[in-house]
């Protein structure tokens, strides 16, 4: 099925590109027998602040696979660099005001996370962007460099995301003190449609290329980026093996759909 003519006020885009390094074809590997990307879409429907939700892929594996379960599957270019460029091509052919961009590789996205992202966006209209942070309590997860932390400003904006651990403690007597300073990014966007072709049109900056971080994009080009708190801790699949905890999880919740 072939979604055309969105008319929704806000719209949830799940971005499912077939292509993986680690884990080829994750975003329709079974879970429960069903596409993994399909329990991130059943969620995103989940918030109450969502009006409609899409698949976008540039696949037709991924097609074939939710043919089924008769959910709105857009095809997109195969030639995107990102994932936001993906959600660039299909907020050009809606009317939606908000699009938020759901990763497809996590099945667990908190649907109450995804209405408090989106209502910074609701309440202020000179924000262009928002996204979610949770506090680390693992002491592993703050030199880890595939946990992306985020520092923020007293207004809850983003001074600045790094692979490594933000903020820098100096003095050994604040260490112990300063315990809870540390947060993980949530791969969750939201824009106002508006915001994604300016976005998706800028040259890669210089921080981004450093740490490889898309959203610097965003802050190296002056604009400012809206952060909420979450105790959602993200569970995405990257590996093989991710796909057996998220189902482990799963079952003990008996979130089986």
């Amino acid at each position: 099925m072939v979604a055309s003519g969105m008319a929704s006020r806000i719209l949830a885009v799940v971005p499912a590109r077939f292509a993986s390094t680690r884990f080829p074809g994750k975003i329709i590997a079974p879970l429960f027998g069903k596409p993994l990307v399909l329990y991130a879409y059943q969620r995103a429907l989940q918030a109450s602040l969502v009006d409609e939700a899409v698949i976008a892929t540039d696949d037709d594996h991924v097609v074939q696979a939710l043919a089924p379960y008769g959910v709105p599957v857009i095809m997109t270019r195969t030639d995107h660099a990102s994932g936001t460029d993906r959600i660039a091509e299909v907020a050009a052919n809606t009317s939606a005001e908000i699009i938020v961009n759901i990763q497809g590789d996590e099945p667990l996205i908190d649907p109450g996370t995804i209405d408090a992202a989106i209502r910074p966006l609701l309440d202020a209209p000179d924000v262009v962007m928002a996204t979610a942070r949770h506090r680390i309590r693992e002491f592993e997860c703050i030199s880890d460099p595939n946990v992306v932390k985020v520092v923020c400003d007293t207004q809850g904006h983003a001074l600045y995301f790094s692979r490594s651990p933000i903020p820098f403690i100096r003095d050994t007597a604040d260490r112990e003190a300063s315990a809870n300073v540390y947060w993980q990014h949530i791969g969750l966007y939201v824009y106002r449609r508006s915001f994604l072709p300016r976005f998706a049109g800028m040259p890669q900056t210089p921080l981004e290329k450093l740490e490889k971080l898309e959203q610097l994009r965003v802050l190296e080009n002056g604009y400012t980026i809206a952060v909420v708190d979450t105790e959602y801790e993200g569970t995405g699949v990257d590996v093989p093996e991710d796909l057996e905890k998220v189902q482990a999880i799963m079952a003990s919740l008996k979130e089986e759909v």
